[in-house]
This record gives structure tokens, sequence and C-alpha cells, in this order.
């Protein structure tokens, strides 16, 4: 729960559904005259449960969905499936439906969040869920009826009975349970018992239910396999009765037999199949309904002078128009704010772009924040200047005398001859492969290039990108979206980038998990690598360093590595890592696996690493992914 700051310095809770001012950053006192600091505050990420805190308009879909239950009590028993991805208002969904359903007359409710429950408890803590709902004497005379059903247990039960009397619910639903459990008998009269309490409860000798009662079950798409199944197994075979309603929150494609549940046998898959009798698809908000809800956010928190039109466009669209994504968003801007010190000296709308760039374009901002690679300087002045020489060489005109010197310039520092001006295209094309891999596309995203141009412009912007590019490391503010238990990951939304080469590196592995790795890690800067070195060499690895070519040979010809670790650009020569391991390639004095970990990754670079057998990346994370994938049966990473 967000929590705000009391003048004693202990902290009071805020209530629920509402946000918390953030603790303000330390502040110059303001000149008389002037305009009062900027406060902000967090935003609380719960489910709305009140539809006057809706900010997406889902109330008039509770409404109807309300409606259609109420209307449904005859069709009972049946299951809808409220389908969305991660954090794009199923549970707000839920909740409203149950807040309208509160209204409605002789319509009850129940809640279960399945995430809570494992594969042992989740089939009990369901029943017992819904038999929590039932009226004390509806419970104990289902009680009584199991107890006389049962001649070998009549005796035993005829006590309980008795003693079932001062019982409260709780007290008589651990008893039902019981009987309803004592065996494979008595759970085959399961659903018999359980049939009868609804019809007891929901009805008053008509045919169809007076009483409805409606099962909320919320997020069963983030469960363990087994904990799926067992929830299904107790809406389809125990409390598939009527009275009852069942309206479960779940990502459909992540229950796919190609998702969350790919291991299940062909009968499996098809009792999945018939556990939803429809589903209702919470669509994605168009363009205006997601600009204004980012608006009203940032009006919340107290950001929404800082983000221009091309910036609210970049975060509706970057974010997949995802609400949960968007206010997580949010909240690292305003978190990056007020807690981290390196913001003193910048205008707030530094933080707001320097985290949209962090966090919508990841490989760029590894480019930005770690050390400059050789022959290659600021990537922002690069990128910036690539972008007008790409308007020059394609457009039809003659180059303007003016314009050639800075255009010759460019094309020599990526290798590139004068003489290559002409034909145009060619010469583009050969420019792009020695530059970084998304420049291409990144030269057409309008909404990049004005956050960049915005980014520059700001007062102070040599300095910030000075102290980015020396580590000036940023906290990780916007934390990683939770993929569910178990579920494909390919189409998960990309997680929050590293924090280039000098950022702290997650421990790779705890203990001797990697004891008899040797390493060879080769780079003219090895300073860079301190956060990765360490935990290797805490799990047991053995990594030693050489900061040219020269002694990467001498190491080798006293010990032949399980794996080389290399850079790329060193001094002037920008491609020194991979002609090194070229000649030991062609010389065959290491065959072994291959990883180039550098700040830059070109087609042209791209091409060669492949070329050699080795892999090519910008990702701390990757590195310590493909270090483990090496302790596996394939040396090669497959």
């Amino acid at each position: 729960m967000a929590s705000t700051s009391t003048g004693s310095g202990t902290t009071a809770s805020a209530p629920p559904g509402t946000t918390a001012p953030a603790r303000p950053g330390p502040t110059a006192p303001a000149p008389p005259g002037s305009p009062a600091p900027t406060r902000f505050a967090l935003l609380n990420d719960e489910p709305v449960t009140d539809s006057a805190a809706d900010l997406l308009g889902t109330g008039r879909a509770a409404r109807q969905l309300a409606g259609l239950l109420v209307a449904s009590r005859d069709s009972t028993p049946f299951t809808l499936a409220v389908d969305a991805g991660w954090g794009m208002g199923k549970s707000t969904l839920m909740r409203l439906v149950d807040a309208e359903l509160a209204q409605a007359p002789e319509v009850h409710t129940v809640w279960f969040n399945a995430w809570t429950s494992t594969a042992t408890d989740a089939l009990e803590g369901l029943i017992k869920s819904v038999l929590m709902r039932f009226d004390r004497r509806v419970l104990r005379r289902g009680l009584q009826r199991l107890s006389e059903r049962r001649a070998l247990l009549r005796a035993a039960r005829a006590l309980t009975t008795v003693a079932a009397g001062p019982l409260g619910v709780a007290g008589l639903v651990d008893e039902l349970w019981k009987s309803l459990s004592v065996g494979p008998q008595a759970r085959n009269e399961m659903r018999g018992a359980i049939g009868d309490l609804v019809q007891e409860w929901s009805q008053t000798g008509e045919l169809r239910p007076r009483r409805l009662l409606v099962v909320f079950i919320d997020d069963l798409d983030r469960c363990h396999e087994d904990v799926v199944l067992k929830v299904c197994e107790a809406v389809k075979v125990s409390l598939d009765v009527p009275g009852l309603a069942f309206v479960i929150g779940c990502d459909r494609s992540a229950l796919a037999p190609n998702g969350l549940l790919r291991d299940l046998s062909p009968a499996a898959s098809a009792f999945m199949e018939k556990i939803f009798q429809t589903s209702y698809r919470i669509p994605v908000a168009d363009q205006q309904g997601v600009r204004e809800y980012i608006g009203r956010c940032a009006r919340r928190a107290g950001i929404d002078q800082l983000l221009d039109e091309r910036l609210t466009t970049l975060l509706a669209e970057r974010s997949a128009r995802n609400p949960r994504r968007i206010k997580r968003l949010v909240n690292g801007f305003v978190l990056e704010a007020t807690l981290n010190p390196m913001w003193d000296d910048f205008p707030p709308e530094a933080v707001v772009r320097t985290l949209l760039l962090q966090y919508f374009y990841p490989d760029f901002y590894r480019m930005v924040a770690g050390a400059p690679c050789a022959g290659t300087g600021d990537v922002i002045a690069e990128f910036r200047t690539y972008r007008e020489v790409r308007r020059l060489l394609r457009t039809p005109d003659p180059l303007p005398e003016a314009e050639l010197p800075a255009v010759t310039r460019f094309l020599r520092e990526h290798d590139l001859s004068e003489l290559d001006v002409d034909p145009r295209e060619e010469t583009l094309s050969r420019l792009e492969r020695q530059l970084p891999s998304g420049f291409p596309e990144m030269v057409t995203d309008q909404e990049f290039t004005s956050l960049l141009d915005g980014l520059v412009a700001l007062d102070r912007s040599a300095e910030l990108l000075r102290r980015l590019r020396e580590g000036a490391a940023l906290p990780a503010a916007v934390e990683p979206e939770p993929a569910p238990y178990g579920a494909v990951t390919a189409a998960a939304p990309v997680p929050p980038p590293g924090y280039g080469a000098r950022s702290a590196a997650r421990t790779v592995a705890p203990g001797a998990l990697l004891r008899g790795m040797n390493i060879l890690w080769v780079d003219d800067f090895p300073g860079n690598n301190e956060s990765l070195v360490g935990p290797l060499r805490a799990a047991g690895a053995v990594v030693r360093i050489a900061e040219d070519s020269a002694a990467a040979d001498a190491a080798l010809a006293v010990e032949r590595p399980t794996l080389i670790i290399s850079d790329i650009g060193r001094g002037t020569n920008a491609r020194e890592g991979l002609e090194h391991i070229g000649r030991l390639r062609r010389e065959g004095r290491y065959t072994g696996p291959v990883i180039f970990f550098t700040g830059r990754i070109t087609p042209e670079r791209r091409s060669v690493a492949q070329e050699l057998g080795a892999h090519l990346t910008n990702s701390s994370a990757e590195v310590e992914r493909l270090v483990l994938q090496l302790t596996g049966p394939d040396p090669r990473f497959g």
C-alpha cells in the first residue's frame, strides 16, 4: 500500500484506491515570486473497484456483463472467461462487475484468487470458498444428509452432527469438506452433495434458481499447470450445478496447449476446451482513449506538464496501450525524479525522456550509457549526423558544396571512401552496414527522433549525456512485468533494459555451478566488465583478463580456455576483436565458443561473428545466459 511521510518521520497509510504523495526530492529555496516546486505522487496499481475511479471507461462493459449474468441465471451453470493479457484490466473489469452485481436482488458473489493456491489445496480452497457463502442452516442440513447416506460412517457422523450445533459457518464448512473428501466414493458423490446444497440455497420450490451465486476466479493464467487443472476440475466436475456461474480472469492464449498447458495429454486438452462456454475479450483502448488515460494518470502523478504530444503518443504506442505498463512507467518517472540525486541538477523533463529512451529503446540506450566504441564517439551525435547524411544521400539533387565536407568526413569515419558518394543508394546501403543495426528503423520513427531531439535540446543536456556515458547508473525504477508461471515468453513485453556495461549485473549462479569453467576475457577497458566478472568468479569460474590481442595470445599459449569473451573495437582499430578471433580460428589455436560483448552491434559485425561461429550481444544478461548454457550438454550453445 502506498504511504505518505508524516512530520514526525513515521509513515501513514493512504486510503485504498487513492494515491500517496511521493517524498519530494531535495530542492533549493525558491526565489521570491518563483513558481512552487513540482510535487509528484505515485499511482495506485490496484484494480479499480469504483466506477468513479475508472479511467478507461470499463464501467460500461461491466454494467452490460453484470446484466447478462443476472438475466442468465436460468442458464446456470456456465463459465465466462474474461480474456486479456497481463495488465490489460481483467481484475478491474471483474471488480466493477462485482460492484454492479451488488445492486441486483438475490445475487451473491465470492472471490477466489487462484494465484495464492497450490496444487494440493486449490480444489479444497475453491469449494470451501463457495460453501462459505451458504446459510448456516443449509450447511447443517447438508451435513446431516451426508451422515445419513453413509451407513459405515453413520455413528461417527451422528456425533459430528450433534456437535455441529454450535458451530459457525467456517466450522460447518470444514466438517462438510471432511465428509466430501474422506475417500474416492465420497469424492464421486461430491457433485451431487454440492448440487443439493446449492439447490436448497438458491431455490424456493420453483424450477428456476431464485438466488444466483457468481464465483470470480482471478489470475488463473499465472498459476502452475497443476493448480490450473485442479481449479478447472472443481469448476467442471464438483461445482457444475444450477445456481452457480463462474467468471474467470485469464489470458486464454496462456492456457492454450502451446502455452502454460503445453504438456497436456490430448484428453486433458479436450477437457480444458470444455471449461469455458464463452469468453469476453477485453478490447485494447483506442488511440484517443489511451491518450486521455495517460493524461489523467500524468495529472494525478504531477508530470502532465512534462509530456508533450509526441511523448504521449510514444508512451501510448510503445506500451501497447497497456494500462498497468503505463502506470508503472509513470511511477518510474516519479521515483527517479524524487529519489535519485542525479536529477537534482537537471529539469524533470530530463528524467522522463531518459527513462522513455531506456525502456522503449534499450539497445540504443545501452550504447548511450556504455563506453564509447572505437571510432564512433557519441552515439547520439552519430545518429543525428546519420539522419542528415541519409537525407542528403536520398535526395536527387547534387550535394550542396557546404554539406559535402561533413558527408565525406562521416563516410570516412565509417570506413567508406569519399569516392563512394555516387551512386548514393549503394553508398547509403554500405554505410548502414557499418552503423548500429537499429539506425535505419529508428530514423523513420518520428516518436524516437522527437524524443532524442527533445533530450538534446534540454538545458545542460551535454552534461547529462556525459554522466550517462560515464556510468551514472539509473536504478531499476520500472520493474519487468511478471510472465505467467511456465508460460511461453516469446510474446512477453520487453523488460526494462540493463544500465550499461558498468551497471550492477545479476548474480550469475550460486556456489560452484561454474566450477571448472576457464574464461579468457579480452577487453582493453577491463573495468567495464567488473560487475560481470565478479559474479562469474563467485560462481566458481576462473576468469583471466587480457587487455589486448598479444596478451590473449600469451594466455592461450599457457592454457586453453573453455570460453573466450571479447570486445571488438580496441584503440584505433574498430575491428580488432573480430580480426583476432579470425586469426585464432584460421591457425587452429582456438576453436571453442566465443561471445563478442560490445556496445555496438552492426549488420557487418553480426555477419562476421556468424562466419566465425560466435555469438554477438550488447546485453550483460545475455552473456550470463550464454555462460550458463555452456554448462549444459551443448558446449557450442546450440
